[in-house]
């Protein structure tokens, strides 16, 4: 994908660059198809209108779907045996997919039916890419896929809005889809042979899912990075761990990447400067002085599952395929979401692990035994509780992502009079990391809290120059805490720090083009 700043986002199928799927999660453009993808849709749709011209059987195109495949349609009724599919698939439930998850569903759906491998016309492409230009989101339910056989539920709702049937979000508003078409004057299509079948075959949603898993995870990460650095500083801890040395004898590279970046956040700290001499204590706890370890573990998952989904992206994975140059139609199983669904077990660790290793510096902070600090890091301990209870909520969260990190893929139901014996579980897998993001962004929050109060409690000593700004700029949005208040506030401030991407912003250039 390509940007101009006249003609917006230019798509070329199977070419999307993980740079391009965050910048469409994050704002929607103006999106174009790259016209050389053109000749290859126009194609595919001529290989089966070739094929229901001969009368051979071909599954889903003249035939009926799943353990109906044995069932010939009438050329006469193949474009309801289409509509039907969607109006029958649409048993979707559960809130709403968020406006950028759908953002995503349509952009790969769109770049995956123009790759010229699934039977489309040009008009199916370009009235999703319509809907998509219009800011007409179609109203996704979040629940109802097991991730195999595509997401037929979901996708059949992103399918009912080309058709101006149900409801669609504009601007946040639901709206008919029948209005919000004419408004904004596409028409509603008509869908003929294969169409809604390869429309709601795939693993868009699944996958949008994923992705939107992987970038809170990628925005976790950095701002865990931050505050288990300000908790070092707080905790009076050593830098050594992080020398190279250590990191380049083992040679994991996403733990010699992370020691690279703690050195960066905690150089030149004066609260470190203070205690090179004379500091009794020869090893820091796990939790401060493993850091790279675990997260830099934690980098590589989050890596490796960037390729992963990277590539599921690009794919074409509906059913049956349509090969035009050699005028045949394979029925396969690229819908199966397996790949999806391993990436979104491994994404779960890596969420978890975040938070596990940041609750774990919260009770450190809040431990006068091990921290050094006031307990619970507030003045006149007893009648002020402080952190006391801060630390009971990540506690609670970070056991909530315990049991949210159960693979979802180890399960299986068979669907569909068992022709369909067995599915991935991944869009459930998917969407459960949007519910164990939250959790982290709360635990980094509170621990953002508590290391920044454990700092103030160092003043006139600084921490190092990135982490003071960091430092400036929680306090811009929540004071220092000198007596016990209504908590949650702070909180909220600090989580929406946390998911915006702030205390990484805060940090020119340490952590760079880290996921490109």
């Amino acid at each position: 994908m390509k940007t101009n700043s006249q003609q917006g986002w230019t798509l070329k199928p199977g070419a999307m660059t993980m740079a391009d799927l965050r910048a469409v999660w994050s704002a929607s453009a103006f999106l174009r198809l790259a016209p050389e993808a053109y000749p290859l849709i126009e194609a595919s749709a001529a290989a089966v209108e070739a094929i229901v011209a001969k009368g051979d059987a071909a599954y889903g195109i003249n035939t009926g779907f799943g353990i109906l495949a044995k069932t010939r349609i009438p050329d006469q009724k193949l474009e309801q045996l289409q509509r039907n599919l969607i109006l029958s698939h649409a048993v979707g439930t559960g809130e709403l997919l968020p406006d950028a998850v759908v953002r995503l569903v349509m952009l790969m759906k769109i770049g995956s039916l123009a790759r010229g491998f699934s039977g489309v016309r040009p008009l199916i492409v370009d009235t999703l890419i319509a809907l998509y230009n219009a800011g007409i989101m179609p109203a996704i339910p979040a629940k109802g896929s097991v991730g195999a056989s595509g997401d037929l539920a979901p996708l059949a709702h992103m399918t009912l809005a080309m058709l101006g049937v149900g409801p669609v979000r504009v601007d946040g508003k639901l709206l008919e889809a029948a209005d919000a078409l004419k408004t904004a004057g596409i028409a509603p299509v008509v869908l003929a042979a294969k169409e809604g079948l390869a429309l709601i075959n795939g693993t868009q949603v699944s996958t949008a899912l994923a992705l939107h898993g992987l970038f809170m995870a990628e925005r976790l990460l950095e701002a865990a990075m931050v505050t288990g650095s300000l908790a070092l500083d707080a905790a009076k801890g050593s830098d050594a761990p992080f020398d190279a040395r250590v990191h380049a004898v083992r040679g994991q590279p996403g733990q010699i990447a992370a020691a690279a970046i703690y050195r960066q956040l905690v150089a030149d700290s004066a609260i470190r400067a203070s205690h090179l001499v004379g500091d009794e204590r020869v090893q820091d706890p796990y939790s401060l002085r493993c850091q790279p370890q675990v997260m830099g573990a934690v980098m590589d998952l989050i890596g490796n599952v960037g390729r992963t989904l990277l590539i599921e992206a690009n794919a074409v994975t509906d059913n049956p395929l349509v090969f035009a140059d050699a005028g045949q139609i394979i029925s396969g199983g690229n819908f199966h979401a397996e790949p999806v669904a391993f990436a979104a077990d491994t994404l779960a660790l890596a969420i978890a692990e975040i938070g596990a290793l940041a609750e774990r510096r919260i009770a450190l902070l809040i431990d006068a035994t091990l921290s050094g600090l006031p307990p619970f890091l507030v003045r006149e301990p007893g009648v002020n509780s402080g952190f006391m209870i801060a630390h009971v909520t990540a506690a609670a969260l970070a056991s909530e992502n315990k049991s949210l990190a159960h693979p979802a893929s180890v399960d299986s139901l068979p669907t569909s009079a068992n022709q369909e014996d067995h599915v991935s579980m991944a869009t459930f897998g998917a969407r459960r990391l949007d519910d164990m993001a939250h959790n982290t962004a709360v635990i980094v929050a509170i621990e953002l809290l508590a290391a920044a109060q454990g700092v103030d409690f160092h003043r006139p000593l600084k921490t190092s120059p990135h982490l003071e700004h960091v430092h400036q700029q929680l306090r811009q949005k929540v004071a220092f805490f000198d007596a016990d208040r209504f908590f949650a506030p702070d909180i909220e401030a600090a989580r929406q720090m946390v998911l915006r991407g702030e205390l990484s912003a805060s940090c020119k250039g340490v952590f760079g083009a880290l996921y490109a």
